[in-house]
Parts: C-alpha cells; structure tokens; sequence
C-alpha cells in the first residue's frame, strides 16, 4: 500500500501532475503515507522536481554521481532531509501540493505524529511483534525509494533511450517497488503515467492505476 501510495500519489499524481484522482482515494492515500512514512507531500514533490532539473548534476539532491553510490544507496534518506531543510526549495518546486485545513494543521504540521501513532497501534495490537513490523514499514521506503532507485537507478542497469543524465531500468519488471525500477523509461519521458515501454516490461504501479481507473476512482490526465 504504501508503495502503491508513494508512486501514484507522490510520484505520477502530485510531481508529474500525471493522474486525477478522486478525493477519497487521495486523501486516503496521503493519510496512509503521513501514517507510515512521516513524509510532507509538499517536500517530495519539491525534492523529486529539483532532480529532475538538476539530474546527476551538482544540484541533484541524490545523485550517485555526485555523492557516491554507498551514500545514496544506504542514506539516502538524510540526504532528502538535508533537501527538505531548505525551505526557499520547497516552496518554489512543490507549487501546487496540497494546501487544505488538514495539511497544514496536521500532515505538515506534525509529521511525526502519524508514524508515532502506527507504533502505538501496532505495539497494541501485536505486543513485541508490533515493533518488528513497524521498524520494517520505517524501513521500505528509505530502503527501497531513496536508497535503491535513486542510487541504483542512476548507476547500474540498461537504458532505452539517451537521456542526459546516467539513468538507469534496474530489471524490466517493476514489482517490488511499484514500477519505478524502470528509472530510465521515466527520465526519457517523466509525463508519461506508463514507466514500461518495452513488450517485456512491467510496470505493477500502472496496473494499479488501471483498475482505480476502471472503477473511476482516478483519471489519467
């Protein structure tokens, strides 16, 4: 869920303005991402647009090429909170994030609350096994996201297209992080919705995004 969330929602909806969804599922999915990430919608959209502007060049927030592999790979997600600390950024890349009552007055407000409150509820509910399963939703996301695609995506695998940039599809089939793994097929056309381009790639988060459709829950822009 939280990775269906973080690459519709975040990435395809709110960065690239791709996809209109319907209110409730927005809302549940933002709900969902201030629950188990702690990330400010605002600030990943302004962060992700930065890279694109600046792609493996000195102002790329998580470039490999500029911060090295190992760093990237095992922290990036310090370097997207050294991003976000820079406020003037923020606000001048993540124009158009949500901005109502309950963004301000909470998702932004107290970003940690979320992540506090699935602790409680797991630690509650499944006693010392809750802890264990909390630690590893805190993990997925700077694991698989700011570790795995920024870095690998920008220094190993096979390319579809010239970019400039280093972009890289890690595997031809984006599973276990929703499509993303196809890095390159998205820098050579970021407005695009589909990351697969190729017969023999698979993009898991677009097939999501096939049923919401069908179901009118979202609309491709």
């Amino acid at each position: 869920m939280t990775i269906v969330a973080v690459t519709l929602y975040l990435h395809r909806g709110q960065a690239h303005r791709g996809i209109e969804f319907h209110p409730l599922l927005s809302h549940s999915m933002r709900f969902w991402l201030w629950l188990t990430t702690g990330m400010v919608t605002r600030e990943w959209v302004a962060v992700h647009r930065r890279h694109h502007r600046f792609t493996d060049q000195y102002n790329d927030p998580h470039s490999p090429r500029i911060y090295g592999i190992w760093r990237v790979l095992f922290g990036g997600a310090w370097l997207y909170a050294d991003a976000c600390r820079d406020q003037a950024m923020v606000q001048q890349y993540g124009v158009g994030s949500p901005d109502d009552w309950i963004e301000r007055n909470l998702y932004s407000k107290f970003p940690l609350a979320g992540v506090i409150s699935l602790l409680i509820v797991n630690t509650l509910l499944f006693h010392g096994w809750g802890i264990v399963i909390w630690l590893i939703q805190m993990a997925w996301i700077p694991l698989w996201a700011a570790g795995v695609i920024n870095g690998l995506g920008h220094y190993i695998g096979y390319r579809n297209g010239k970019t400039n940039d280093h972009s890289r599809n890690i595997v031809p089939w984006g599973i276990v992080v929703g499509g993303e793994e196809l890095h390159n097929n998205h820098h050579i056309d970021p407005s695009s919705v589909k990351l697969s381009r190729m017969k023999w790639e698979f993009d898991l988060g677009y097939a999501w995004l096939r049923l919401f459709c069908l179901i009118r829950l979202a609309r491709i822009r």
